[in-house]
């Protein structure tokens, strides 16, 4: 049978970087993990509470974690900073007391930075991030599927595939349904692939969304 790994840690240290930065040891390795899970987390409610109403969606293409002796450097790549802070220095700063909330670490200081994204379309998280705002909106799948597709192809990608499945269009058997545009060469460790899976929660059931996007390479 195929054996599918993700295609972002099949190519750590070639074209794939790590998006948390920080060494420890052995045993104090899972209460990092959870650290970093907790930031992220925290992060994205608060966006998710202070968006606009209009917008509807996030567009946080991904959050970067470097965490040294005294300070937590958190980066959020974003691809429109300016749905999400409305007073850009106030919002940080209330979103930074949130976060040190939830940490609760004393001796270590917290520094939130935002860094806006060149091509928010180019980023697959934020695609399906729209994807999903569109079948909530009970627009046809194929055609918000289209839709992201010809939102890539202004951003200069070599290529892409969706695929959504679940209960689709509410049908009584769940089924998975793809479309690609262009090349994606996943077994390729040079091409630089961009992956992400998302959930959406929609009044039939769950639907997994899940992007490839080929940025670059041979």
């Amino acid at each position: 049978m195929g054996q599918k790994i993700n295609p972002l840690g099949f190519r750590l240290g070639t074209t794939q970087n790590h998006h948390s930065f920080w060494f420890a040891q052995p045993k104090s390795f899972s209460i990092g993990l959870q650290e970093d899970e907790k930031i992220r987390d925290c992060i994205k409610n608060f966006v998710q509470k202070n968006m606009r109403i209009s917008s509807g969606f996030e567009g946080i293409a991904h959050i970067e974690i470097q965490k040294r002796i005294d300070l937590i450097q958190v980066i959020i790549h974003i691809g429109f900073p300016n749905l999400l802070i409305e007073g850009r220095r106030r919002g940080i700063e209330e979103l930074q007391t949130n976060v040190q909330k939830e940490l609760n670490s004393v001796n270590r200081r917290l520094n939130i930075a935002i860094a806006r994204v060149e091509k928010p379309y180019g980023q697959p998280n934020i695609l399906a991030e729209y994807i999903a705002l569109q079948l909530k909106n009970r627009v046809s799948f194929r055609k918000a599927m289209k839709k992201a597709i010809e939102l890539t192809e202004q951003t200069d990608t070599k290529g892409i595939q969706v695929q959504i499945a679940g209960r689709i269009d509410g049908k009584e058997i769940a089924r998975v349904e793809w479309i690609r545009e262009g090349r994606v060469p996943l077994q390729t460790i040079r091409a630089k692939i961009d992956h992400c899976s998302y959930t959406v929660r929609t009044i039939y059931g769950v639907l997994g969304i899940k992007i490839w996007i080929f940025v670059d390479g041979k």
